[in-house]
C-alpha cells in the first residue's frame, strides 16, 4: 500500500461507523469508532483506471515483497514505445530485502491485447522473452541456486551454464535464456513473467499539506501461483502488489529512489526496518478495492480482542472492479492462538484461526434468489431470504451455496509493520491461488496478501454483529477503484472458490 496517506476505504469505514454509532446508541450497541481514519484521509480524489494502459517508462516497487516459497525481491521494469521492456527482479535473502542474493535481468516484447473476458477492469496481453540472465551477489547464493537446479534433470542440464562456487566473479552475469544459448532454463529455475499477460494501471492524486496534490501512477501486473508446481501454466487472474511509476510515485518513499537507481550489478539495498511485535488488538480496515484470483472484488473490516483472543470480521463482496455493486456480505466470528514465530518465514508470526459463527446478508437479486432456491438446511434453515437483510448460518453449519462451512480452522501467518508515515500496517497471509483452504500446518502460507490499515484502537467487547458493524457505503462518482493499497489479506472462513476468501 502507498505509505503517503490513510486510504480512502478507511475513510468510508468511519462515515459508516459514525451513523452505526448513533443507531448503536439507541439499541444499546458496545462497539465505538474512534475517529482515526480521518486524520490524514485524501480529500475524496477517485482514482481512475487508464484504458487501454500506458506501459511506457519506469515502474519501480516501494518496498520489499514477498512471493510464496518465501522469496523476497524488488522491481524495477521498463516499458519503451517500441513495446520493447527490460525488466530487473532483485533477489534478498532476508525479509527487509537488505541482503541481495542474486539478480535477473530479462528483456522482451509485449503487446497489449484486449480487455480481460475474466477479470473485469484488467487487459490481457501477450509477452516474448528475448533474454534472461542472472547475475550472483554472493558465493552462498550462487551455491542456493544451482542447489535448486541439482534437483531435476532439466536443472542439471542448465547448471553447466553457471560457475563452480569456487570461480564465481561478482557483477558477471550469466545467460539462462537467449538467442545463443540452447534450451530454456526458466522452469527449471520456476521463473515465468506471466505476470505481463494480465495488466491495470489506475492513477490518483495523493493530497500534500498545504501543496498541490500530486499524481500517483500504479501499475498492477498479474498474480504468482502460490503453488511453485503450477506456476509455468498458470495465467492470472488477480493482481501482485502494485508497481508505482518512478516519476510519479507516493511521497515520501524512502526506497523508491534506490530501486530506480539500481541495475542488475548493482542491487538496492532497502532502509533497515524496526521488526515489530505482533499487537492485533483494535479494527483493520481493506484500503481499497482488493481483487483476488478467481475474480473475487470485496473490502473487509475485522477488529480482534487482545484479552479474549477472539476476533470478528465483516466481508463485503462486489461484482465489479470499483466494489459499488454488493452482490453480498458476510459476518464471522471466533477465536485465534496465541502466535509464534515463523521458522520458514523471517519476522512472521504463526497463529491459528478458528471460525465459529457466521452471518450472510444478500445485497442484490441474483444472489438473493440463489439463496432462496437452495436447500433450507444448507444455510440459514427455513425462510425466505430478502435483499438486506441479515441472517444467521451458524446453526447449519455455514452456508453451502457461498462455500461457507462451521466450525472451521486454519494455519495462518501474520506481520505487523510502519509506513514513512509511521502507520500500522497488518499483513496476514496469501490466500491459496486454486481456491482452497489452508487448513492443514503444512499449508500454513508463505506470502501475504496487501496489508490492512488500523483504524482505532482496541476494540470493547461485542456481543452480536450486524448493529456492530458499520457497512461500507459506496464509493463517489466517477472513477475507478482506489488502488491505493493491493488486495489485502484477513482471517478466512472456509470459503468456496467462487465466492469467500477469508483472513
Amino acid at each position: 500500500m502507498p505509505a503517503a496517506m490513510l486510504p480512502y476505504a478507511c475513510v468510508l469505514v468511519l462515515l459508516g461507523a459514525r451513523t452505526a454509532e448513533a443507531a448503536g446508541a439507541a439499541g444499546g450497541s458496545r462497539l465505538h469508532w474512534e475517529p482515526r481514519c480521518q486524520h490524514t484521509s485524501p480529500d475524496g480524489m477517485p482514482s481512475t483506471a487508464v484504458l487501454p494502459p500506458r506501459l511506457d517508462g519506469p515502474w519501480i516497487s516501494t518496498g520489499c515483497e514477498v512471493r510464496p516459497g518465501p522469496e523476497f525481491l524488488t522491481r524495477s521494469y521498463t516499458f519503451y514505445p517500441n513495446r520493447l521492456f527490460r525488466a530487473y527482479q532483485f533477489y534478498y535473502g532476508d525479509p527487509f530485502c537488505r541482503e541481495p542474493a542474486h539478480s535477473l535481468l530479462i528483456k522482451g516484447k509485449v503487446r497489449l491485447r484486449r480487455a480481460s473476458w475474466v477479470t473485469r477492469g484488467a487487459t490481457e496481453a501477450d509477452y516474448h522473452l528475448h533474454k534472461v540472465g542472472i547475475v550472483f551477489h554472493s558465493r552462498q547464493a550462487l551455491l542456493d541456486v544451482t542447489g535448486r537446479l541439482n534437483q531435476t534433470q532439466a536443472g542439471q542440464d542448465c547448471v553447466r551454464r553457471l560457475p563452480p562456487a569456487q570461480a564465481w566473479l561478482p557483477g558477471a552475469l550469466y545467460e539462462l535464456l537467449s538467442t545463443r544459448a540452447e534450451g530454456d532454463c526458466m522452469a527449471a529455475l520456476g521463473f515465468t513473467m506471466h505476470e505481463l499477460s494480465l495488466v491495470r494501471v489506475q492513477r490518483y492524486l495523493q493530497p500534500q499539506p498545504g501543496a498541490v496534490s500530486r499524481l500517483v501512477e500504479e501499475l498492477y501486473l498479474g498474480d504468482i501461483h502460490t503453488d511453485w508446481a503450477e506456476r509455468q501454466q498458470y495465467r492470472p487472474t488477480g493482481y501482485q502488489r502494485p508497481l508505482q511509476s518512478a516519476l510519479h510515485h507516493v511521497r515520501p518513499c524512502p526506497a523508491c529512489s534506490l530501486v530506480a537507481r539500481s541495475d542488475v550489478r548493482h542491487p538496492p539495498a532497502l532502509p533497515a526496518q524496526l521488526a515489530l511485535p505482533l499487537r492485533l488488538g483494535g479494527r483493520w480496515v481493506s484500503a481499497g478495492c482488493e481483487v483476488r484470483p478467481a475474480v473475487l472484488f470485496l473490502t473487509r473490516v475485522f477488529a480482534f480482542h487482545g484479552p479474549s483472543r477472539s476476533w470478528e470480521g465483516r466481508y463485503h463482496h462486489f461484482s465489479d472492479p470499483a466494489c459499488r455493486q454488493p452482490t453480498f456480505t458476510v459476518f464471522a466470528a471466533g477465536r485465534y492462538s496465541r502466535g509464534a514465530p515463523s521458522a520458514r518465514v523471517r519476522g512472521a508470526t504463526e497463529l491459528v484461526f478458528e471460525v465459529t459463527r457466521a452471518h450472510v446478508t444478500p445485497m442484490d437479486r441474483v444472489t438473493t434468489a440463489m439463496l432462496n432456491f437452495s436447500e433450507p438446511s444448507s444455510c440459514g434453515g427455513p425462510g425466505a431470504w430478502t435483499v438486506g437483510a441479515e441472517r444467521d448460518v451458524t446453526a447449519t453449519n455455514g452456508c453451502l451455496p457461498l462455500g461457507i462451512r462451521l466450525p472451521h480452522v486454519e494455519y495462518e501467518l501474520f506481520k505487523v509493520e510502519r509506513d514513512a508515515l509511521g502507520q500500522s500496517l497488518l499483513f496476514t497471509g496469501q490466500r491459496p491461488t486454486d481456491g482452497s483452504s489452508p487448513d492443514t500446518p503444512e499449508k500454513r502460507p508463505t506470502s501475504y496478501q496487501a496489508p490492512l490499515v488500523l483504524c482505532g484502537g482496541d476494540a470493547r467487547d461485542s456481543s452480536g454483529p450486524a448493529q456492530h458493524w458499520p457497512a461500507l457505503p459506496k464509493a463517489p462518482r466517477g472513477g475507478g477503484p482506489d488502488p491505493r493499497v493491493a488486495p489485502l489479506p484477513l482471517l478466512p472462513l472456509v470459503l468456496g472458490p467462487a465466492f469467500l476468501w477469508w483472513l
